[in-house]
């Protein structure tokens, strides 16, 4: 299938003698080294993951709520504080998962969409589709990438490199809540079930 996609850190996976494979078309490393110290690192004291191929699509518009309302199978409406999120299954109308996403809510009319980027194509077509009749502008933002910093020691790592704004828009964060602070998007969703952060950077920055 050609050239596969590589993220914005590609470089640094192959100075840290990362041994990269494909995953979906894209160029991901698979581990450092070893393994097991990896692990070890992640539950003992913090890991970083490239998590930069997921695929970040902002929802916006009068309609935003009604149509995230008709797309998923969790009710956006619960969404009350800003930056809160949800998981969620995408329904076909069959009421079966077409994928599953994280929603960030931002205000009624603007939310934010973390996809699998392993059905990227599948999963922009049916929002596309599915948005005519409503009120609402879709917008995918490629020009994000994104890093999974966790473990029991990843907060207090990650707030190394905060500034002050940002060290100051995490205080006191509960799970499940996403951030603009300056030029992150900084949120608490973890997926590894372990405590840290997933940042959204631009990524000439990353």
């Amino acid at each position: 299938s050609g050239m596969s996609s590589t993220t914005a850190l590609h470089a640094k996976h192959l100075e840290a003698g990362a041994k990269m494979v494909d995953f979906f078309g894209w160029d991901m490393p698979i581990n450092y080294g070893s393994q097991i110290e990896e692990h070890h690192a992640v539950r003992q004291d913090a890991g970083m993951f490239d998590v930069s191929h997921m695929t970040i699509v902002d929802v916006k518009g009068a309609q935003a709520k009604a149509y995230l309302q008709y797309l998923l199978a969790n009710d956006v409406a619960k969404l009350k504080d800003k930056g809160k999120a949800l998981y969620s299954g995408m329904l076909n109308e069959e009421g079966g998962v077409v994928d599953d996403l994280i929603v960030y809510h931002f205000d009624e009319t603007n939310y934010r969409l973390v996809v699998n980027s392993a059905t990227r194509e599948k999963d922009m077509n049916w929002l596309m589709s599915k948005a005519e009749g409503f009120d609402v502008t879709i917008t995918e933002r490629p020009e994000f990438a994104m890093i999974a910093v966790q473990g029991p020691n990843a907060k207090e790592k990650a707030a190394t490199l905060f500034s002050a704004a940002q060290k100051e828009a995490v205080a006191g964060m509960k799970p499940f809540f996403g951030v603009q602070a300056e030029d992150l998007f900084i949120a608490t969703t973890g997926y590894t079930g372990e405590a840290g952060y997933e940042i959204m950077v631009p990524a000439e920055q990353a």
